[in-house]
C-alpha cells in the first residue's frame, strides 16, 4: 500500500484564542508542523463577553451553551468572523496561506439541530455528515483550512457545534485519504491525575484506564466529552490523538497519548 499523505489537525480552545501571547506562540509552532495541517478553534468566552455587551443573556447547562436566536447571531459573529478571520490574517503574516471556514462553507459539515429532551439547547448542532472534498482540495494546494465551530442543517440555518466534536469528525473523515494526527491543545500539560499537579500527566491513556479514571473522579467535567471524541477518532482510523498544552504542539512526546 502506498504511503498516504500526512495531515495534522490542531484544535485550540477559547482560553488560548483570547490570550494574544499564547495564541502567538501556538501559531508560531503550528506554522512549523510538517505536512498538511488544519486548525480548528473555539472561542466561547469571547462570545460570552460580546453577548454581555449586546445585552444577550448567556445560559449554560452542564458546560454547554443554550443557543437562542440572539446567541446564534453572537456566536456567528465571534466564531465565524472575529476569531476566525484574525487567525487567518495572522497565519498569512507568517507566510502560511490559509482560508477561514465554517461547516456551511462548501457543505463540508452537515448537522442536525439537537433534539429537545430534558433540555432545549436551541440552535446547537450534532454532526451528521462530513464532506472532505473541498478541504482535501485546499490541503493539496497547500492552503490551510481554519475551521470555526459552526455547521449547518441544509435548511438554511447555522448551528453552534462543539469544536472538539468538529475536530474529531473532521479527523475521522480525513482518515479515509490521509494519515491523520489529531492534537487537542489547551492550558494544561495533558490529562492529569491531579488537576493541581502539572507533573501528574497520564502519558498513555487507553479506554480501560479512561473508564477507571472516570469512576475514581480523576477525570470529570469538560474533559469527558473531549476524551470521548478522542477515542471515537482512534476507533475510526485516526492514527494518533494527543492532548497537550498549547505551548507543546511542537513536541508531541509531551502530553497524553490516546490509544485503543
Amino acid at each position: 500500500m502506498l504511503n498516504r499523505p500526512q495531515v495534522t489537525l490542531v484544535k485550540v480552545g477559547g482560553k488560548i484564542v483570547e490570550d494574544k501571547s499564547k495564541l502567538t506562540k501556538l501559531l508560531t509552532d503550528f506554522v512549523k508542523i510538517d505536512g498538511y495541517k488544519v486548525l480548528i478553534h473555539g472561542g466561547g468566552r469571547l462570545a460570552t463577553q460580546l453577548a454581555e455587551k449586546l445585552d444577550v443573556e448567556t445560559q449554560m447547562v452542564n458546560g454547554r451553551r443554550i443557543t437562542s436566536d440572539e446567541m446564534l447571531d453572537v456566536v456567528t459573529m465571534v466564531y465565524g468572523g472575529l476569531i476566525n478571520k484574525n487567525i487567518v490574517a495572522r497565519l498569512q503574516a507568517e507566510g502560511v496561506n490559509s482560508l477561514g471556514f465554517t461547516g456551511a462553507d462548501a457543505n463540508c459539515i452537515l448537522s442536525e439541530k439537537r433534539p429537545v429532551k430534558e433540555i432545549d439547547y436551541g440552535w446547537a448542532g450534532d454532526v451528521k455528515k462530513v464532506d472532505i472534498t473541498a478541504i482535501s482540495s485546499l490541503l493539496k494546494k497547500n492552503i490551510v483550512p481554519v475551521m470555526a465551530p459552526l455547521t449547518h442543517d441544509g435548511k438554511g440555518h447555522l448551528l453552534n457545534t462543539n469544536a472538539d466534536t468538529i475536530a474529531s469528525e473532521l479527523a475521522k473523515a480525513l482518515s479515509s485519504d490521509f494519515e491523520v494526527k489529531l492534537v487537542y491543545c489547551f492550558e494544561k500539560e495533558g490529562v492529569l491525575r491531579s488537576i493541581d499537579d502539572e507533573s501528574s500527566v497520564i502519558k498513555i491513556l487507553n479506554y480501560t484506564l479512561y473508564k477507571e479514571c472516570i469512576m475514581q473522579g480523576i477525570i470529570d467535567g469538560g474533559m469527558i466529552p473531549k476524551l470521548d471524541n478522542a477515542f471515537a477518532a482512534i476507533e475510526c482510523g485516526v492514527k494518533e490523538v494527543v492532548i497537550t498544552k498549547s505551548t507543546a504542539i511542537g513536541d508531541l512526546s509531551r502530553g497524553t497519548r490516546i490509544t485503543a
